[in-house]
């Protein structure tokens, strides 16, 4: 039991200060789910003799900034993603409602997916809030973090 103990004092010691820095954005995300969180910007106005790009919203910029400096961020996220079957985001969301504090490391394997898959599709960023992955992902982090370090 001990070690069980000391290993949960070893997540905690990992993961807390990532995860509260992180929950600041809870209430953004939580106002900002199922939205539209991008808009496309045409220099030519309509000319058509240029390529249209996205605009991200201010707050979800710092949110990615945010989550790219934590030790979330894991480049190997697909192994995770692969061993417990999550193609979707509603495998993802079914993972995330019964993880426990062992399963930190995957909860942020589910944030680096959104993270570093949109480094190069942007609009994986948006998706994430749309969907509402980002804020079951954090919020059960915290829970998890405040059920451990909560004297009984």
């Amino acid at each position: 039991m001990n070690s069980r103990k000391a290993g949960i004092e070893e997540i905690i010691g990992k993961y807390q200060t990532d995860t509260m820095e992180l929950s600041r954005y809870l209430p953004w995300l939580e106002n900002k789910r199922g939205e539209k969180l991008s808009e496309s910007y045409d220099p030519s106005k309509g000319e058509g003799t240029t390529m249209m790009f996205p605009v991200f919203d201010g707050t979800l910029m710092n949110f990615v900034r945010a989550a790219e400096k934590t030790v979330f961020i894991n480049r190997n996220y697909m192994y995770s993603m692969k061993k417990y079957g999550m193609k979707s985001a509603n495998d993802e969301l079914k993972f995330i409602e019964g993880a426990q504090i062992t399963d930190m490391q995957v909860l942020g394997d589910i944030l680096s997916s959104y993270i570093i898959k949109g480094r190069v599709r942007g609009l994986a960023w948006t998706e994430g809030v749309k969907n509402g992955v980002y804020l079951a992902v954090i919020t059960k982090m915290k829970e998890l973090i405040e059920f451990w370090t909560s004297p009984f």
